[in-house]
């Protein structure tokens, strides 16, 4: 099973990075609800696929190495109406 977010599910190209590595799946199940949302939304805002490509590959080796959240990122402004400034 593949934990979702609290406001995003998980888009078929991370279900599929998540499900080609167990130690990523377990990492990712054992993360919080607001930080798997926050990943998924890191990933999914994005307009170029080029970039989502590039956020895909990140959020794999950041969430073997340890990292909770995406790093650098405002927050999700779906979840956050404060965060959504940084996003105009």
């Amino acid at each position: 099973m593949i934990a979702s977010g609290v406001k995003h599910t998980v888009p078929k190209d991370l279900k599929e990075i998540l499900q080609s590595n167990a130690t990523l799946l377990e990492k990712w199940n054992n993360l919080t609800p607001l930080a798997r949302n926050e990943w998924i939304c890191w990933v999914i805002y994005v307009k170029k696929q080029e970039t989502r490509d590039n956020h895909l590959v990140r959020l794999k080796k950041e969430i073997l190495e340890g990292k909770k959240r995406p790093c650098c990122w405002a927050g999700c402004p779906h979840h956050r109406p404060n965060a959504a400034k940084w996003f105009k």
